[in-house]
């Protein structure tokens, strides 16, 4: 999803406590964040973006370059997934 159009806003992951975290995908599904923080499987976080809010999701998968969380696929995820990308996309 990253572009030369795209840029990575710094967001923050709450788990156990706060971590720094790039958001390198997302969807109304699903996210991908680059972070050194690794819950346990199955935990609920809260990713908090700049512009586009905060929202919840359950890991769902852990690996060496970061996290994938799962998301509700409801209105406010989709609604925090297209803020993300468009404010991604915008110039400062």
């Amino acid at each position: 999803m990253a572009s030369r159009w795209r840029r990575r806003r710094m967001c923050i992951l709450i788990a156990e406590s706060a971590a720094p975290a790039a958001l390198r995908e997302i969807t109304g599904a699903h996210a991908f964040l680059e972070t050194n923080a690794r819950p346990e499987i199955g935990r609920m976080v809260e990713l908090r973006h700049p512009e586009a809010g905060s929202i919840q999701g359950r890991v769902i998968e852990v690996k060496d370059d970061g996290i994938g969380i799962s998301l509700d696929r409801g209105e406010n995820a989709v609604a925090f997934a297209l803020a993300a990308i468009a404010a991604d996309m915008s110039r400062p």
